[in-house]
């Protein structure tokens, strides 16, 4: 498979798979009008790798801000890789929030309590 790459908008993340690696990054926040449409070709694209290959999957996110929609399209994207993680692949997810930032921190809580995969929440401090 080819890497996949999107670039970030004013209210959209930067998203890179390095499908070589296993490497998934997300950055920045995700407050786009349809979050729907952002993040369909990029559940494709995860449905699609996880299908096709066995290696395994790092996810790194860096995610300050989302709305309600992308939080339910990145409950879909924790889905697909709590589903390979529980048919035996290694996953893991690495979700780094800025120190001060008290509401990201609860929000990523709530996400880590949803599933089973390794899950670390890593403090940025400036």
């Amino acid at each position: 498979m080819n890497n996949l790459n999107l670039s970030s908008t004013i209210s959209t993340p930067s998203v890179a798979f390095d499908a070589t690696g296993g490497k998934l990054a997300i950055v920045g926040e995700s407050y786009p009008e349809n979050a729907f449409e952002f993040y369909k070709p990029l559940l494709a694209w995860v449905a699609e790798y996880l299908n096709s290959t066995t290696g395994p999957v790092t996810a790194d996110l860096a995610l300050s801000y989302l709305n309600t929609s992308s939080i339910k399209s990145i409950m879909d994207l924790l889905d697909l890789l709590e589903a390979a993680h529980r048919k035996g692949r290694t996953v893991s997810l690495h979700w780094r929030y800025h120190k001060q930032n008290d509401r990201a921190f609860e929000m990523i809580q709530e996400f880590k309590e949803e599933v089973t995969l390794p899950f670390f929440i890593e403090p940025i401090v400036e």
